[in-house]
């Protein structure tokens, strides 16, 4: 990425060491390391949020292909993305549809029916 080598280092400690003195150049490291790690992780989410707008505007324009062409006719990458969508929406109507299947069966007993509630001696 940057052109330095071992030489233009060791002049950027030097001067790091004289400015910041030997307490505070690591902890300045450490920030210097923070905040590209932090750029590092931005970018990342931006280009993977890119990655999935282009894949949306794929589908649509496969999806206006299909809608101009007949739908039993259809190539198997225009089929895939049509199936893809297809899909898609039917997760939008019912998110929580995954959920309900795995819910307990109806003959499990409950944990109240194990363990039902003791008398009060004392009162």
């Amino acid at each position: 990425m940057f052109d330095i080598g071992f030489w233009e280092l060791v002049v950027i400690v030097v001067v790091g060491m004289l400015v910041l003195g030997p307490e505070r150049l690591p902890s300045a490291l450490r920030s210097v390391q923070r905040g590209i790690a932090k750029v590092k992780q931005y970018s990342q989410r931006v280009q993977d949020e890119l990655d999935h707008e282009l894949r949306i505007k794929e589908l649509h324009e496969h999806l206006k292909k299909a809608e101009q062409g007949s739908l039993d006719d259809l190539s198997p990458e225009l089929q895939r993305s049509l199936t893809e969508l297809q899909d898609a929406a039917a997760q939008v109507q019912r998110p929580y549809a995954n959920t309900e299947n795995s819910a307990k069966p109806a003959d499990t007993p409950s944990a109240s029916a194990e363990n039902p509630p003791k008398k009060d001696d004392n009162a």
